[in-house]
């Protein structure tokens, strides 16, 4: 055997070893770790600082994941016999979460093993290192509370001020995560209260928002300031905002709030519990604004009256109460309660705040579940113009409206135009600014996630187009027809694709195009005739190609079901070349679109194994009338009542039995 065949067999039998190596690692098998290496002392060393891809997707080398499993004797096995790089990094699973960059000292310390721990920082490992988000080996401790762990850090040089890419410290995630002990310690050794995340929430932020009044307390004793993050919201608000009455019933005792500002507090307070969807509760709803009213009449000489709002029409255009008198005649109506409160919501937080729209959605969401789609779509829209007013992300409200008009659709309940039109407006707003950003990145913009975000919003307007077709046949006025005429025009002038290059036509013919399964799939099917008709008629390339060279011909004469929806096929057809779809263009593979419906499709469509010709026969002679009907469309429309079915019986008698086509 030459050397050129040596050597893959020497790379097949390490990755063997190598494989047997991590696996024991993973179980603690020492001795069998040992064993396995002992004969090839030679290349131990390389292996054992060689990452393996496991079946959870984790990549670790052997004493990455020993640290995980926290075998410590295996570990010190493997630092005493062989020569091992500490600071190698590895990409971990913890509780579904993904950890890239991860050394296996920040590994047994967010495992919690202390002995590991030891061990590891004993042999040199450095104690801050981070990961790719840049969290040490002290925050991963201080995410599960493990003061043993963070003492002995700490005693061995951890900085407790290293903050990870978002300026988060080691401070504010135990105290988000209540660890009461962790946060005292951290605050003795000095770590700073005040200081900001990214998003201008200090620790106290945190404990408020979570319900933590016992670390709150703590805090404050040690000084922490009431500082307003970006969004203007104090610890106070915070912890009303996400229904944490502890908090909010101790901080309004403290000197540090104006009376104004505990009045505030218990109304968003009252306010957020009747429309939370996970502590919603109309009892602690009422009791709290009941208790905020008779703070505003306390006293008579000085009545603090509510501000003056302007009604906002998906509430109902409620008019807050303004007397104990009226909010007591609200009591019992329950609709008036959730009205009341998102408009005391939106007056206290304001319209910029991104906390604002969620709970609007929810209400919308039960206004849904009971069929009352004309309150949820008020609501829903409402919130979405909120969203886009500050800039947030929509892929989700606008695949949402999707999802429920798609529903309505199907179980035969009017959709009006409007609301249709209104999310068709947003989605192509939504694409521009996706757009924009992917061109022009800000420092706190995650491009991966934007191109994630553009990918779907083009999916949801397609959607969006399938529903709009359907609703624009049905005695849908010239103007509503040209103003969405306009909107698809402006669509396509952004030249939107796919991360593989597909346009909204390719996408609109073709098969594997993917469908929203939740109700979306009810009424969104691909190829759609009519979307691709009207994406050609507002100015659609229909020459365009993806990244493999493919035109729209390409792709639809690629459809598994030529017969069962002959029609479709052969309106987009017809569609594409009567717009000057180019017969003659080759894809990547040198293929025109009609060599590409004659290339092996047939057998899989078939299912069976034939030899080339057959199958191949039977799509040129589909696809080529399909090509040239139209030069004989009125013949045959002055024939199709008489043959038309015959015709397709036929074809498909050929279809299932190839050896008629001898």
């Amino acid at each position: 055997m030459g050397d050129s065949q040596r050597e893959p067999v020497k790379k097949e039998v390490a990755s063997s070893l190598l494989n047997r190596v991590y696996f024991a690692a993973r179980d603690g098998m020492a001795m069998t770790i040992y064993a396995l290496l002992y004969e090839n002392m030679a290349v131990a060393d390389e292996l054992l600082n060689q990452h393996i891809v496991d079946e959870e997707g984790q990549r670790c080398t052997p004493l990455i994941i020993a640290a995980k499993h926290g075998h410590n004797k295996l570990v010190k096995t493997l630092l005493s016999k062989f020569n091992l790089n500490l600071e190698l990094e590895g990409t971990i699973k913890f509780d579904g979460c993904v950890i890239e960059g991860a050394s296996a000292l920040w590994v047994a310390a967010g495992a919690g093993f202390l002995n590991v721990v030891k061990t590891l920082v004993k042999n040199g490992a450095h104690v801050n290192h981070p990961t790719r988000t840049n969290s040490t080996p002290l925050r991963a401790a201080c995410f599960d509370g493990r003061l043993d762990i963070v003492k002995y850090l700490t005693d061995h040089c951890a900085d407790i001020h290293i903050a990870n890419k978002y300026n988060n410290t080691c401070l504010m995630i135990a105290a988000y995560k209540g660890h009461l002990d962790v946060v005292s310690f951290l605050l003795e050794k000095g770590a700073n209260p005040d200081e900001k995340a990214n998003c201008g929430a200090t620790a106290l932020h945190f404990a408020a928002e979570c319900g933590h009044t016992a670390i709150v307390k703590e805090m404050l004793e040690y000084g922490a300031a009431i500082i307003k993050n970006q969004d203007g919201m104090t610890p106070l608000m915070t912890a009303a905002e996400r229904t944490r009455a502890d908090v909010v019933e101790y901080l309004i005792t403290r000197p540090e709030f104006t009376k104004e500002e505990r009045i505030e507090a218990l109304e968003l307070l009252g306010a957020s519990f009747a429309n939370d969807k996970d502590n919603y509760c109309l009892e602690k709803a009422y009791h709290y604004l009941y208790t905020a009213m008779k703070l505003r009449y306390r006293d008579p000489d000085n009545v603090i009256r509510k501000p003056m709002s302007t009604p906002v029409p998906a509430y109902e255009n409620c008019i807050e109460c303004q007397t104990l008198q009226d909010l007591e005649a609200i009591r019992l109506n329950q609709n008036a309660l959730h009205m009341e409160s998102l408009a005391i919501r939106e007056r206290i937080l304001g319209r910029h705040n991104p906390e604002v729209p969620q709970p609007v959605i929810f209400r919308g969401a039960v206004f849904a579940d009971i069929a009352r789609f004309d309150r949820c779509i008020e609501l829903w829209l409402h919130a979405l113009n909120l969203r886009q007013l500050n800039h947030a992300s929509v892929v989700n409200d606008l695949l949402r409206f999707a999802q429920i008009f798609s529903q309505m659709l199907y179980i035969g309940v009017e959709l009006p135009f409007e609301h249709v039109k209104a999310v068709l407006i947003a989605s192509v707003t939504e694409i521009e600014r996706n757009q924009e950003k992917l061109e022009n990145p800000g420092p706190k913009d995650d491009v991966e996630q934007i191109a994630e975000e553009l990918e779907n919003n083009i999916n949801t307007v397609l959607y969006i187009l399938v529903i709009m077709t359907k609703l624009i046949k049905n005695n849908v006025n010239i103007a509503d027809k040209f103003e969405v005429h306009q909107l698809v025009y402006k669509l396509n002038k952004l030249n939107i694709t796919t991360r593989d290059g597909q346009s909204l036509l390719h996408l609109s013919v073709n098969f594997q195009t993917p469908v929203d399964n939740f109700h979306t799939n009810h009424i969104c099917k691909f190829p759609c005739a009519e979307v691709a008709r009207l994406l050609i008629q507002c100015g659609a390339d229909v020459n365009s190609m993806d990244l493999e060279r493919n035109t729209p011909l390409h792709i639809i004469v690629r459809y598994q079901k030529p017969v069962s929806d002959f029609l479709t096929l052969h309106s987009i057809i017809l569609d594409l070349i009567e717009a000057g779809a180019h017969m003659d263009i080759v894809n990547s593979l040198g293929k025109t679109p009609f060599e590409t419906a004659t290339t092996g499709n047939a057998v899989r469509h078939n299912k069976r194994k034939h030899t080339h010709l057959l199958p191949s026969a039977f799509n040129a002679f589909f696809i080529c009338i399909l090509f040239n009907i139209y030069i004989l469309l009125p013949y045959i429309l002055t024939c199709v009542c008489s043959i038309s079915m015959i015709d397709l019986y036929l074809l498909k008698s050929l279809k299932d039995n190839p050896c008629c086509m001898h």
